[in-house]
């Protein structure tokens, strides 16, 4: 662990070393860079200075000497250092302040998972158009939902989570009911942000179906059988939940399907920057002035 948060770094630590492994933390990037040479470690959590090019320095001098390694970058609240990260091939990336469950949560994913490299494929990274494959499976679904967390920190703080949650659960249906949870279907996934709004496309490989037809969902339950779907969802063995689009509904400006109901449109209207007009003036980069990117993997 390089330059984590004092306490998520004890918390890790312990966490860690009372399964039986062996934990090292180092203060500097020499130092880590250092026990690399000598070492080869599964985790490797390290604090990243702000922007694009301190992350991706390190990640690409850490990959380069130990390459199996789950890299977890941390650092203050940058979406720069998120979509360096993306880039870099990091495993993922947390903001500080850092929580210690959320950290561990993590670790122990980033431990189990054997195919994490190919788990995210992603085609486009740009600050204002991001598109990927990604697996179908729970874990993938919260690695995911962690990096679009990271690259919109800079939303205010109920924008940010009202989003991020919308967009976990879309996620989580489009991997459950369309690719069944099964590692080699993936779900393709676009998200665009503009001047005035945040979108995010998500494509299933399933048959699709009809909202307004579905009993496993909330949505669809009757005004006096409540929780319908809870016993409907059981008896077919799904996880808990249910939720999904209730949840996203309330949490987004729009949310549109398709004709087959394989694919969904969730849109978030931003407030326009103090004193704006309207008009694209910078508020965020745009991808007319993003530099050229090329098909990369996570």
């Amino acid at each position: 662990m390089l330059e984590a948060e004092p306490g998520a770094r004890k918390f890790l630590s312990d966490l860690l070393q009372g399964e039986g492994r062996l934990v090292e933390a180092v203060r500097t990037e020499r130092e880590a860079l250092e026990l690399v040479r000598r070492e080869r470690y599964d985790i490797i959590v390290a604090g990243a200075g702000p922007g694009q090019r301190d992350a991706r320095r390190l990640l690409s001098r850490l990959r380069a000497l130990c390459p199996n390694a789950r890299v977890i970058l941390t650092g203050h609240p940058d979406p720069a250092r998120g979509l360096a990260a993306m880039r870099g091939g990091a495993y993922g990336c947390c903001h500080e302040p850092l929580s210690g469950g959320a950290l561990s949560d993590m670790a122990r994913q980033a431990l189990a998972s054997t195919s994490w490299r190919d788990e995210i494929r992603f085609l486009s990274i740009t600050p204002a158009w991001i598109t990927f494959s990604a697996r179908c499976g729970l874990d993938t679904a919260e690695r995911v939902t962690q990096f679009f967390r990271e690259i919109g920190c800079d939303l205010p703080g109920g924008d940010l989570e009202n989003v991020v949650s919308a967009f976990r659960e879309l996620l989580l249906n489009a991997m459950e009911h369309g690719g069944l949870l099964r590692s080699r279907r993936s779900v393709h996934v676009s998200w665009i942000r503009t001047e005035l709004a945040l979108m995010a496309r998500i494509q299933d490989p399933g048959k699709g179906f009809v909202p307004g037809a579905v009993s496993h969902a909330a949505i669809c339950n009757p005004e006096d059988a409540p929780t319908r779907h809870v016993e409907i969802r059981h008896a077919r063995g799904h996880r808990p939940g249910g939720f999904g689009i209730l949840i996203a509904r309330s949490m987004v400006d729009e949310l549109v399907y398709n004709e087959r109901g394989n694919e969904v449109l969730m849109i978030k209207y931003l407030a326009p920057p103090e004193g704006g007009d309207g008009l694209n003036r910078g508020r965020y980069p745009s991808s007319a002035g993003s530099s050229p990117d090329f098909p990369s993997r996570a």
